[in-house]
């Protein structure tokens, strides 16, 4: 009875995969030897992020210290608690702070929600930063990396234009005094701020008035801040990343230590 049942999960297992509907999923049916598994590997969307091989030293934590999975996992958790507590907040200045209040008091473990985010955002700032240390060090940006280390340096400073635009969103004392001195900075840019050197624009079209939607900080300012913060400025990120992640395969993997 048993041989009989294997027998038929066999035959089974055999005719799903010369259905058309299994085919059109899994495009190939190699045979398990070494050179099958990387053409495996490299044939499937998920599974080609990382190499059929690496080599030795990229296996050892004390080159790398996992600073740039790890920066890439924090980032995976803001997007996921990101989405949830978008159910909870209103970018209206009359709501934002008392859904801020709503779901740290009144919503089941939204606290726990708020500060994953939070801290996640402060740890993401902490370890990209130790990552581009690492990269410079260890002289990972030389050739043929320099172009992942431009991309590199865009997601930092995307990193902290997240880290900026989020700051706002609470709406309270100290989000809205440290937008003040962070947007008084911007004015005071060479060119494109009223009050920097070389001004050429007024208060009424530089770029602090493009990014407050006018000349103080009001609902507009909040709700270009929020499409920044959920839309703008994740979507810019995960193309980068990804962007990334393709560049460390295409320049040999991991670079080798000094």
């Amino acid at each position: 009875m048993t041989s009989n049942g294997k027998y038929c999960r066999m035959k089974l297992r055999d005719i799903i995969k010369c259905s058309n509907l299994y085919r059109s999923l899994f495009r190939h049916g190699y045979e398990d030897t070494p050179q099958n598994r990387v053409l495996q590997v490299r044939s499937n969307i998920f599974l080609h992020i990382h190499p059929a091989k690496i080599p030795a030293h990229a296996l050892k934590i004390r080159f790398t210290w996992c600073l740039g999975g790890i920066t890439f996992f924090l980032f995976i958790i803001e997007v996921i608690t990101g989405i949830l507590l978008m159910f909870y907040y209103r970018p209206v200045t009359e709501y934002a702070y008392l859904d801020m209040k709503y779901l740290e008091f009144d919503v089941p473990f939204g606290i726990i929600l708020r500060n994953l985010h939070r801290w996640a955002a402060h740890l993401m700032v902490v370890t990209i930063m130790l990552h581009m240390l690492r990269v410079f060090l260890t002289g990972s940006y030389k050739p043929p990396r320099e172009f992942n280390w431009v991309v590199g340096v865009a997601l930092l400073v995307l990193t902290f234009l997240l880290s900026f635009t989020g700051y706002l969103l609470p709406w309270d004392q100290l989000a809205y005094w440290a937008i003040t001195v962070g947007t008084n900075m911007i004015r005071a840019m060479p060119l494109i701020g009223h009050e920097g050197p070389f001004a050429v624009l007024n208060k009424y079209n530089d770029v602090c008035f493009i990014v407050l939607g006018g000349t103080d900080i009001g609902g507009s300012t909040l709700l270009r801040f929020y499409v920044l913060h959920i839309m703008v400025l994740p979507f810019s990120a995960a193309i980068l990343i990804g962007v990334h992640f393709w560049r460390i395969r295409k320049d040999g993997g991991i670079s080798r230590a000094l």
